[in-house]
């Protein structure tokens, strides 16, 4: 089966309107999110063929195939981050540029998400956690489901 166009997400429909199929995952890392091609196994063994045309990434509970009585849907495992909490927009500045010289992408988030606070998250990186402790800035190290992929940052000089 090749999957040419999503469905929808289930995170943005009622359950009524999936309730009662049979379900089957494609679990995914992070990093395959932002593939247009690929070849996945669900969860029932179900081989697909994915062949997106460019658009938006996948996304945690991505509709890949629906009928009347099952789907398949996108499940992204977690991502090991570092969820930095400075205390002030000078040190917000000064870990940013940190981050900025490694061309570490950075997600950041508002007190009204999950996170109920101000923070920036990136990929984790032990020099990062380093940086951090060193420079006595609050951060803490998590397991998460990100909405959005990180990308490798490109650059040139």
């Amino acid at each position: 089966m090749i999957i040419e166009q999503l469905v929808g997400n289930v995170h943005e429909l009622p359950a009524e309107q999936y309730a009662g199929r049979h379900h089957e995952k494609v679990v995914l890392p992070s990093s395959a999110l932002v593939k247009r091609i690929q070849r996945v196994t669900s969860d029932h063994d179900r081989e697909l063929g994915i062949r997106l045309a460019p658009g938006p990434d996948l996304r945690d509970g991505d509709i890949l195939y629906l009928t009347d009585t099952e789907m398949i849907t996108v499940s992204v495992l977690p991502t090991d981050v570092l969820v930095i909490a400075p205390r002030s927009i000078l040190e917000m500045g000064q870990v940013a540029h940190a981050l900025g010289n490694r061309h570490l992408q950075a997600q950041f988030f508002g007190e009204e998400s999950e996170y109920a606070a101000q923070v920036m998250v990136v990929q984790y990186d032990h020099t990062v956690a380093d940086f951090l402790e060193h420079h006595l800035t609050p951060y803490n190290r998590q397991e998460r489901v990100m909405p959005v992929p990180f990308r490798h940052a490109e650059h040139t000089h």
